[in-house]
């Protein structure tokens, strides 16, 4: 059995990876450590106080008790906040201390895009007016397009991660395009793993979200592909394992 460890920055939509863990048929384990990133992880500059890293390697710590195979941080904003060099790095540290293949959601993000091919994309997320610009800069950078309206809906992570099934179809809906090659809801806080089938049937294209971009990016790391179609189109890509 695989097992990739998550670096989680809080507890809001973490449900998600057992859900996904039954969806992927025990296939995998997911290992989940918190880092406490403090009460808002929607805003920027938490993400680049001082005791940033001391509270990684504190959670890197538990990480290594759990026998992971990759590691991944799951903070979208605590990747892209940081920049696309910056992510880089971070990841690269990440690795370092874990001495594990290492990366993060926000950059697991730009590689589910390419895996799928999609150049232009669709951004739906409940971030504020200045973390979603360096979002917007750091998909750029890695080579996306964003071409749907980036702020909708003024969510709150707490409204987030209670929305139900149409909730997040609405969310999605919002900033969907008709140029748009993928739908994104990069907000850890959204609990998906459940409603993809359903809103990639309703959108007629690609999403992808926080947990299940995640997984997908540690099983990666990990050289591992697992099949099924309960995950999206990221999941029925060239498979190395079919369930």
């Amino acid at each position: 059995m695989t097992a990739i460890g998550f670096l989680c920055p809080g507890h809001r939509g973490e449900d998600d990876y057992p859900r996904i863990e039954q969806l992927l048929a025990g296939a995998v384990r997911l290992d989940l450590v918190h880092t406490g990133t403090g009460e808002d992880a929607h805003a920027v500059d938490p993400l680049h106080g001082a005791d940033f890293a001391g509270r990684l390697t504190a959670a890197m710590e538990g990480l290594r008790l759990t026998g992971a195979e990759a590691v991944v941080w799951t903070s979208p904003a605590g990747g892209f906040a940081h920049g696309w060099k910056g992510a880089h790095t971070e990841a690269t540290e990440l690795a370092r201390q874990a001495g594990l293949p290492a990366s993060s959601t926000s950059l697991g993000f730009v590689h589910a895009a390419q895996a799928l091919g999609a150049r232009k994309v669709a951004v739906a997320h409940a971030y504020p007016p200045k973390t979603a610009a360096l979002l917007r800069a750091f998909l750029a950078d890695g080579g996306l397009e964003v071409t749907g309206a980036e702020e909708v809906d003024a969510l709150t992570a707490e409204r987030a991660a209670d929305g139900d099934e149409a909730e997040l179809l609405a969310l999605a809906r919002a900033a969907d395009t008709p140029d748009a090659e993928a739908v994104l809801l990069p907000d850890t806080a959204l609990r998906t793993a459940a409603h993809l089938s359903v809103l990639e049937a309703a959108l007629g294209k690609p999403v992808l979200t926080a947990s299940q971009v995640s997984v997908w990016e540690g099983l990666r790391l990990a050289d591992r592909r697992l099949h099924t179609d309960t995950l999206g189109t990221l999941f029925t890509r060239e498979p190395v394992v079919q369930l």
